[in-house]
């Protein structure tokens, strides 16, 4: 896909998933709202974080409110990728109450859902920071959200692994085994991205050492070591820097919390960690009204 391509289709995913998310809500009205609230009814709402952590999502909010009345106005406190503590203000909205009662959940529902996500990123990013090791998600992400799990953990510090099928050759142990082997199975992947044009990477999963040595003889872009234990992995390091190849290496497989500094020190470019997006805590934000 093209530059501008790929920025429609993302645009698309994060578009039609702020209305859906919306339509889901309202479908025929707030009928509660509509039944209690003055429809020209001014006032404010504040945002504010019930716990500590890491912001993200304030763009999505502001598209939700634009969405339920273009009128709304966000003030805000709290910036993508800073860090807040219990209480603090995240932002305001201004305008009519009624459609800011009617975005309300959506909006906090994106927000605490990507807060949590980048709240998490951030956590395992500090961990690495003395080190090359660049986090990565994966794609083991909430059917349809995926776009706003992804861009929660750029936010968070993280980078984007794959968005999808399309923009990554990866291939993994079922190809392999499917394909006859690491080898066979790079051979091919080379020959159609050549015979097709395709300007994306090839990364190729391992398992042993001996795959890894089969993997390497074909030059793939990115070596995956899954589940290889800390031991392994520094001999996985020692061998593919010991060569000119420029294959760089990713570990993959239970990351956590508790293991991935010592994976990082063992000298891997990339870790990708399914537990950012899998495994989500929300962070708690809450929203109140005043009168106008």
């Amino acid at each position: 896909m093209k530059n501008q391509d790929c920025h429609d289709f993302y645009e698309g995913c994060r578009s039609r998933a702020v209305m859906l998310a919306l339509e889901e809500d309202r479908y025929t009205g707030d009928v509660t709202t509509m039944a209690t609230i003055d429809p020209q009814q001014q006032g404010s709402a504040v945002v504010r974080a019930k716990e500590d952590g890491v912001i993200a999502g304030v763009d999505v909010a502001a598209q939700v409110f634009a969405a339920c009345n273009p009128s709304l106005k966000l003030e805000v406190h709290r910036n993508d990728g800073e860090r807040v503590v219990q209480g603090e203000r995240v932002f305001d909205v201004h305008g009519l109450l009624a459609p800011i009662l009617l975005g309300e959940r959506t909006a906090l529902n994106f927000m605490q859902r990507m807060s949590g996500i980048a709240t998490k990123t951030r956590a395992f990013v500090d961990l690495v920071s003395h080190t090359e090791a660049r986090i990565l998600d994966t794609r083991k992400t909430a059917p349809g959200l995926r776009y706003f799990d992804k861009e929660a953990v750029r936010i968070g510090g993280g980078r984007n692994h794959r968005f999808g099928l399309f923009d990554l050759i990866l291939i993994k142990d079922n190809h392999i085994d499917a394909a006859g082997g690491v080898g066979p199975a790079l051979n091919r992947a080379r020959m159609y991205r050549e015979k097709h044009g395709l300007d994306v990477k090839i990364e190729a999963e391992v398992r042993s050492l001996d795959e890894l040595s089969a993997a390497l003889a074909c030059r793939p872009d990115i070596i995956l070591l899954d589940n290889f234990t800390i031991d392994l992995m520094h001999e996985a390091v020692e061998y593919v820097r010991s060569m000119p190849s420029g294959v760089l290496l990713e570990a993959s497989g239970n990351m956590s919390l508790y293991n991935v500094k010592a994976v990082a020190e063992t000298g891997v470019d990339f870790i990708s960690v399914g537990e950012l997006t899998h495994s989500v805590r929300a962070l708690d934000l809450s929203m109140t009204i005043t009168l106008g």
